[in-house]
């Protein structure tokens, strides 16, 4: 996990174009793509644009920092 209590941009649409529920996500991962992965819990994670991601203080350091290891890898 990348950061906790992310929070998605009003109609914010995951990769498959449906509308994301507006509620604190985990970030998960940045993949090679482009596609932020963010999970509700357990059950429930969905592929966006982290530009429609409102990241909590300090974890904008945590996101580049995993963008730099997935260029590096």
């Amino acid at each position: 996990m990348i950061a906790d209590n992310v929070r998605v941009k009003p109609d914010t649409r995951n990769h498959k174009g449906y509308f994301v529920l507006e509620a604190p996500y985990m970030l998960m991962d940045v993949d090679q793509n482009g596609w932020a992965l963010i999970c509700l819990d357990d059950s429930v994670c969905h592929y966006v644009d982290p530009d429609d991601l409102r990241l909590p203080k300090g974890a904008k350091d945590a996101l580049e920092k995993a963008a730099a290891a997935q260029v590096q890898a």
